[in-house]
């Protein structure tokens, strides 16, 4: 399997675990118990990622990912709508120039495009209703030949319906604006979520 630039398997604690290099060159477990990103480099998902491309972030959290993307991309716009996990967000982009924090709703694209360049790639890890529709909406962003990396949660859709419904229904809702090119599931690791990489169609 390969990883991408910049990410490896190092031993920890006599354990192989995914790591990326930090700012002071120290080897950092990237968890993928923790990250859906992370556990789709785990299951082998080509994502694109390691050649210092420009990322969109969707749904940055604390940013416990966008770090680890940090260390092998370029410049990632991190949007964040909770102001609690901004706080700790604002600690990761402190170390780490690159990481320009965004304090918006990333279903309102339209709040922060005077802010965001033309990106490589978008990281859409988003807890809400209508996830295709936050990417599509937010494709305005990417290059032609970028790519799409999305975590469908499919609890935050419909609570009620199964998983595998849901994720047909969003993939064919992504199909008006993106070609898919894979998709993962992520159980156990994350339970009803599915990794998808696209490109613009």
């Amino acid at each position: 399997m390969s990883l991408p630039e910049g990410v490896e398997r190092r031993t920890v604690d006599g354990e192989r675990v995914l790591a990326t290099r930090g700012p002071d060159g120290d080897w950092r477990e990237w968890d993928p118990r923790r990250s859906k990103l992370g556990a789709m480099l785990d299951r082998g998902v080509e994502t694109g990622l390691g050649g210092g491309e420009t990322v969109l972030y969707l749904g940055a959290a604390a940013g416990t990912t966008v770090s680890h993307v940090a260390d092998l991309a370029g410049p990632v716009y991190a949007v964040e709508f909770a102001p609690r996990p901004m706080r700790d967000l604002l600690e990761v982009a402190a170390a780490r120039e690159l990481v320009i924090p965004l304090l918006k709703d990333a279903r309102r694209p339209a709040t922060y495009g005077h802010v965001v360049e033309p990106v490589d790639v978008i990281v859409q890890d988003v807890a809400t209703r209508g996830q295709a529709r936050v990417a599509i909406e937010n494709r305005r962003f990417l290059a032609p030949d970028g790519r799409l990396l999305l975590a469908i949660k499919a609890r935050s859709e419909d609570v009620t319906a199964a998983p595998e419904a849901v994720f047909e229904s969003v993939l064919e809702d992504l199909s008006s604006a993106y070609e898919v090119l894979a998709t993962e599931r992520l159980d156990p690791l994350h339970e009803a979520h599915l990794g998808v990489v696209a490109r613009p169609a």
